[in-house]
């Protein structure tokens, strides 16, 4: 990679295990609800820029990524769960743990239980796997440039946007919980972009960033991390999980945006690095 970015897009795996499909309840059309279509798709151009794209495999209803690895809820399983599981996580009890129960709302996955046993697999086969790729890359980044930067890009369903003072649907929502995943100058950066090309921003509401935003989110030890949501509707149907003509300038503005972001990073962090480090990049 030849700039300390990465893009991650930890929700749109579309590969379905058909021992998953099996155990579920719910046909191949509704089980896709929670998944973050084209995403990976909409990033597919920035590695030609020389910047670093990681993508999901597994669907976020087969293991959520965005998650820590033990927010497991305890109604979803047989057996009686581990001391090391979080019971206090809330995304777990609403449903949307690291093994979720539900795919949307009010949506169940399965109509009986799970072991504990199938969801450690799923953890230690798909969930560390990647957690151990985003940080390795993190970390060689930021070992070559002095300082890391994530995009973690997810999608929203449009009728969870707000309107913004315009009347119009929010297009994107920065999350970097609110302030602490990143260096203020990263975020504003960003607005200023998307804004620029015509689009409605809105910061840290309603999705303030989540689980790898804060995790890699440190930006006093030179890692900065942004989450990213996109309105679906700007690039797809909703009803029938197709691309519709408004995809090609949103993934032309996004390779535009990250593109122009690896060239204003020096500029932009470079004074957030430790004295010999910024002495040697200058």
């Amino acid at each position: 990679m030849e700039a300390p970015l990465l893009l991650t897009s930890p929700h749109s795996g579309a590969h379905y295990p058909k021992s998953f499909i099996d155990a579920s309840r719910l046909d191949a059309h509704t089980i896709r609800q929670s998944e973050d279509m084209f995403v990976d798709a909409l990033l597919a151009k920035a590695p030609a820029h020389g910047i670093g794209v990681l993508s999901a495999n597994y669907p976020r209803a087969y293991v959520d990524l965005n998650r820590a690895p033990n927010e497991l809820e305890q109604a979803l399983f047989k057996d009686t769960l581990p001391a090391h599981i979080d019971r206090h996580s809330a995304r777990a009890a609403a449903g949307l743990g690291t093994v979720p129960r539900l795919v949307a709302e009010n949506t169940p996955i399965y109509d009986g239980k799970l072991s504990f046993a199938e969801a450690e697999r799923r953890i230690q086969n798909v969930y560390h796997p990647f957690h151990r790729k985003l940080e390795d890359t993190l970390r060689a980044l930021q070992h070559g440039f002095g300082y890391a930067v994530l995009l973690d890009t997810h999608s929203m369903p449009s009728q969870a946007t707000r309107l913004s003072s315009e009347g119009r649907r929010i297009d994107f929502v920065l999350g970097d919980r609110h302030g602490r995943s990143c260096d203020a100058r990263l975020s504003d950066w960003l607005e200023r972009d998307l804004t620029a090309r015509g689009w409605q921003v809105a910061r840290n509401k309603p999705y303030a960033g989540g689980f790898i935003t804060d995790r890699y989110g440190r930006p006093a030890d030179g890692m900065h991390a942004v989450q990213i949501e996109i309105n679906r509707a700007i690039y797809m149907d909703e009803s029938n999980y197709t691309k519709h003509a408004g995809f090609a300038r949103l993934q032309n503005d996004l390779t535009e945006l990250v593109a122009a972001l690896a060239t204003a990073l020096p500029a932009l962090l470079s004074d957030t690095l430790p004295g010999p480090t910024r002495s040697a990049a200058e």
